[in-house]
């Protein structure tokens, strides 16, 4: 089994599990963004990745110029579905983070609930780079990850969700040399077990600041950040100067 195995970890059963609780918590994230993004309506936003577009459409209600990015035709097709039920104009392309098709475009991008850190350091940092060429001078990047010292303080390595009878069990354990959560899915649902794991790599403040710096980004800040709270990370791109 490879460490990320993404199309078994984001599929329709993906959708199944996380949709109640997403939705139940997208008014006050994106209260959040509004807030750090500090941009006016008609602002350029790049969501990156976007999943089933619930951060992206409800930035494109709020008048918002929205371009969404995601790997998963399925979540796609999703988010292009809601934006039209609700009349929205949001675009929506399939694509890989590591390779970002823009260059001095977005006024702000939005990485948001733990879509950073799939892959190996090298990848990752190259995936900032990315954040910071897509992004015009004077851009912002908003991130939202774990907070490491939250998990030890208050650790649970299992976690299960319940839907309709249905059961998804997460099983983790701390791969510390490689500063990695490492997770073990079981997925119980119509009768069948399916099993998958992922990997996400987890950041101290000061190593993620210096890997922004690194990137290209300066400002790094973490605003509101407690030992019991969620690590947010707010990074500007140079302007010309």
């Amino acid at each position: 089994m490879s460490d990320f195995d993404f199309e078994g970890v984001f599929e329709e059963d993906y959708l199944h599990f996380y949709e109640p609780m997403l939705t139940e918590r997208t008014e006050a994230d994106v209260e959040t963004i509004v807030s750090l993004l500090e941009r006016e309506s008609g602002a350029e936003i790049l969501d990156c990745p976007c999943g089933h577009g619930r951060i992206s459409n409800a930035l494109a209600a709020r008048g918002f110029r929205v371009t969404g990015i995601d790997a998963s035709e399925l979540f796609l097709e999703r988010a292009r579905a809601d934006a039209q039920a609700q009349g929205l104009d949001a675009e929506y392309v399939q694509g890989d983070m590591r390779k970002l098709p823009w260059r001095d475009r977005f006024d702000a991008l939005v990485n948001w609930f733990t879509s950073f850190g799939y892959f190996s350091d090298e990848q990752n940092q190259a995936v900032l780079r990315e954040f910071h060429d897509a992004l015009r001078p004077g851009g912002r990047l908003i991130l939202e990850t774990q907070n490491i010292t939250r998990i030890l303080l208050q650790p649970r390595p299992q976690h299960w969700l319940e839907r309709d009878g249905d059961l998804m069990l997460d099983e983790w354990k701390l791969d510390v040399e490689n500063a990695r959560f490492v997770t073990e899915r079981t997925v119980v649902r119509g009768g069948r077990t399916r099993r998958t794991q992922f990997v996400i790599r987890w950041f101290s403040p000061p190593e993620l600041r210096v890997w922004l710096e690194d990137a290209g980004f300066e400002n790094v800040r973490m605003p509101g950040l407690e030992p019991e709270t969620r690590l947010l990370v707010v990074a500007d791109r140079p302007p010309e100067r």
